[in-house]
Order: C-alpha cells, then sequence, then structure tokens
C-alpha cells in the first residue's frame, strides 16, 4: 500500500512540474530573457525550487508549520525576482508587482498567525511523515504559485509596455474590490471565533450571512482583475497565461476550498435547524443580501 501510494505521488510530482514547465513557456513567449533563458521561465523554476528547499527542513522536522508562509514568500520571492531580471517597468508591471506582494504578505502572514495559534494543519496530519507525499503537497504549491501569478508575470516579464488605460484601470478596480471582500471575510470570521460566545457555532454574520465562503469569493475576484489588467499586453501564448484565475476558481470550488469546508460543516452541524436555513438561503460564493424575516 505505501509503495502504491508513493508511486501515485511520484507520478502526481512529475505531472505537477511538467504543467508549470507548459505554462511558464507560453508565458515565457515573446518575453524578456535574462541572458539566454526566459525570464518566465526562471520565475517557474524557482517557484518550485524555493518550496523544495523549505521542504527539506520540514521533512526532517515532520512540520507543516511554515508551508502556507513559504507560499506567500514564494510569491513574494518570485514577483521581486521577476522584476529585478526584466526590462524597463512601466506603471502596469510595477502596479502589477506591487499588488501580488501586498496580497502574498497579507495572506500568509494571516495563515501562519493561524497555525501558529491552533498548532497544527490537519490537512498534514497524514503526510508530514511520509516523505514522497509530503514532498507532493510541496510540489503542488509551487504549481500553484505559479498558475495563479501567472498573468502577473506575463505582464512583468512579457516585454509589451502599454499606458494602463480603461481596462488596466478596471481591473484594478476588481481586484481592489476582490482583496477588500477577502479581508473583511477574514477578519470578520476570526473575530467571531475568538468570542468565547460563539464557541462551537457556524459563522453566519457579516459577510458570511450574504455568503457561505465570501473570502474565496473575494480571491476569485482578485485573481480576476490581475487578469483585466494583464489583457491589453498579452501576444501570443502568452494568451495561456489568462489560465490563472480559472486555475483559482477550479481550485476553490472543486478542490481544496469549498468542498472541504462544506463537507467538514455538514459533519460538524448538518441537521441542525438554523444550519440548514443557512445553506438554503445562503449562497455558497456568490454575495447576495440576506433576506429580511
Amino acid at each position: 500500500m505505501a509503495e502504491r501510494s508513493n508511486a501515485q505521488s511520484l507520478i502526481g510530482i512529475v505531472i505537477a512540474v511538467t504543467l508549470g514547465a507548459l505554462v511558464a513557456w507560453a508565458g515565457s513567449d515573446g518575453g524578456d530573457r535574462y541572458g539566454a533563458i526566459p525570464v518566465f521561465l526562471l520565475c517557474g523554476a524557482l517557484a518550485y525550487g524555493v518550496n523544495w528547499l523549505v521542504f527539506i527542513p520540514s521533512a526532517l522536522a515532520k512540520t507543516e508549520h511554515y508551508y502556507d508562509l513559504t507560499g506567500g514568500l514564494t510569491y513574494i520571492t518570485v514577483i521581486i525576482a521577476a522584476v529585478l531580471m526584466s526590462s524597463e517597468l512601466d506603471q502596469r508591471s510595477m502596479l502589477v508587482a506591487g499588488m501580488v506582494m501586498v496580497w502574498a504578505l497579507r495572506l500568509s502572514t494571516f495563515l501562519f498567525l493561524r497555525i501558529s495559534k491552533s498548532g497544527k494543519d490537519s490537512r498534514f496530519d497524514a503526510i508530514k511523515t511520509r516523505p514522497i507525499r509530503f514532498l507532493m503537497a510541496w510540489t503542488l504549491q509551487g504549481l500553484w504559485v505559479l498558475l495563479t501569478a501567472a498573468a502577473a508575470l506575463a505582464v512583468i516579464t512579457g516585454g509589451n509596455r502599454e499606458p494602463l488605460g480603461v481596462i488596466g484601470t478596471v481591473g484594478i478596480v476588481v481586484w481592489a474590490a476582490g482583496m477588500l471582500i477577502e479581508i473583511i471575510s477574514d477578519r470578520q470570521k476570526s473575530a467571531f471565533r475568538a468570542d468565547p460566545a460563539n464557541q462551537g457555532k457556524f459563522i453566519n454574520v457579516g459577510l458570511w450571512a450574504w455568503s457561505r465562503h465570501p473570502n474565496y469569493f473575494g480571491e476569485i475576484v482578485l485573481w480576476i482583475g490581475m487578469a483585466i489588467i494583464a489583457i491589453p499586453v498579452l501576444s501570443g501564448w502568452q494568451w495561456v497565461t489568462l489560465i490563472s484565475p480559472i486555475f483559482v476558481t477550479l481550485l476553490l470550488t472543486k478542490v481544496s476550498g469549498v468542498p472541504l469546508l462544506e463537507d467538514a460543516a455538514d459533519k460538524r452541524w448538518g441537521g441542525q435547524e438554523d444550519y440548514e436555513a443557512y445553506k438554503r438561503n445562503t449562497p455558497v460564493l456568490l454575495l447576495k443580501p440576506p433576506r429580511k424575516a
């Protein structure tokens, strides 16, 4: 059984690296080069390299404490590398770089503080003592960084410089709206959980009365905004980098976000009248004002 699990994990690692390489190749089309190597491709390699490097001490210590923090730092490292290795940047490129770093710093800090408080991340209970499966998790994080930041990297490294214009401005507004929704949602949930009176209860106040997962909605919206900003400067195979918001949406709604949390919530509160009413009246993702009683 262990050998089969290891084989599946190795196949997963190969697929993750191959997919990342293909997207990096597409994003490199017509873009800046550092010496003979496309900058986008170097940034893609860096996304995996940072995670593999931190995996080593984490595997030895059998800890997941630095997983989320590493994810955020990988975004920041990749974006800084892209800025330093690319040709002269314009307003769009610098704005995009700053936006990704602000988002990454906020999210990684939030997640790191959360795991520091809780002491562990249950997602890793079964795999942090199994090196190959644990390595796959870190490899997938490298792929997550690369695919999510793909449109932003195309803007910075693509070599096409155009005035920000109306489309770019619209993208910034959409990104800012998504970022604001995500921040407010996370803070509301943290405040709810910190109140002893809410122990054992599910959150259904603030934006959580509008959506069962408003933080994920904000996350999807902000990456849609980033893709909109990128549209005017994409060309050739660089259009593949618009996979960014598609990937984020699929990841959060079909894989690791909504399905896991919905299942956990159903197991904990399923059958309770107030929870079942909340599910019936509140959208899974999209924001919808609650109906007045």
